[in-house]
């Protein structure tokens, strides 16, 4: 099958906000995380956007957890790591931005802009910090996944890629459904879609119950797709989804009955231009 013909799928197995409570399933530690990541790359998945949580449980940008969990993952499976820059709403630039230096992972996420966060504060994300976190980007090797909760983030990409920071070809990671952002309907899909150069690569989520929609949107339209208990911690109604993995089965299964097959890392790899060597 050709290239083109392969989807992405994306786990973000964690997040920064679901608990145990919400689902037992759910991975914290390192090594919870790290088991959880491969059990994924076996069900399909070739890309892991890994946040990480402090003893807690918390969201943490801790870079020594980072560095911890990345390097279990990395023992045992080839999937592409892409790190958030985004997990502690409290964390200063420099601590959003000091596991990549020494990580220097494939991907790295990208919030293109600020917003309201869930009804409740700012998920701030400043034009300094844009710029900055582009610049540490370009220095070490990683490719932006451009993040994008309504359209606007869209233009401030565009005008990032005008002065030189954000390369071309662009990747974006559409997601919708998040209160404060736009809703998870396929027209806001197809309207994002619209926006972005020609020449990008994408992909979608649909937060909650936008989970199906959304994904089956984007595979009509010809995009890659996330999944997974940052974004949705129930499988269907009525019923908590018993792994990532669980999602990572059903987005690969509805891929071939789309007439495409999940990408393999390498592929990912080829598809994103992050090259065809692991980084290890």
């Amino acid at each position: 099958m050709k290239l083109n013909e392969k989807v992405i799928i994306t786990v973000a197995p964690t997040g920064a906000w679901p608990s145990k409570e919400d689902n037992p399933a759910l991975p914290l530690t390192p090594e919870e995380i790290a088991a959880d990541v491969c059990a994924c790359r076996q069900a399909g998945a070739s890309v892991a956007h890994l946040h990480m949580r402090d003893a807690s449980g918390q969201g943490s940008m801790d870079k020594e957890i980072f560095k911890k969990t990345v390097g279990l993952i990395r023992e045992r499976c080839d999937i592409v790591l892409n790190l958030t820059t985004s997990g502690d709403l409290k964390a200063t630039d420099e601590t959003r931005m000091a596991h990549l230096r020494e990580i220097k992972p494939e991907l790295a996420s990208y919030d293109c802009g600020s917003m309201n966060w869930m009804h409740s504060g700012v998920f701030l994300n400043t034009p300094t910090f844009l710029e900055k976190l582009a610049q540490t980007m370009n220095e070490n090797g990683i490719k932006p996944e451009i993040e994008i909760f309504d359209g606007g983030m869209v233009y401030n990409a565009l005008h990032y890629q005008k002065m030189g920071l954000l390369k071309s070809p662009l990747h974006f990671q559409f997601v919708v459904g998040a209160a404060g952002g736009l809703s998870a309907t396929v027209e806001n899909l197809v309207f994002l879609k619209s926006l972005i150069p020609t020449d990008s690569t994408w992909s979608a989520l649909g937060i909650g119950k936008g989970h199906l929609p959304i994904m089956y949107a984007a595979l009509a339209l010809g995009g890659h797709v996330r999944v997974g208990m940052e974004d949705n911690v129930v499988y269907s109604k009525g019923r908590l989804a018993s792994s990532n993995a669980e999602f990572v089965e059903r987005a690969a299964r509805l891929t071939r009955e789309a007439g495409k097959e999940a990408a393999t890392p390498d592929e990912a790899r080829l598809i994103l231009g992050l090259g065809n060597s692991k980084k290890q």
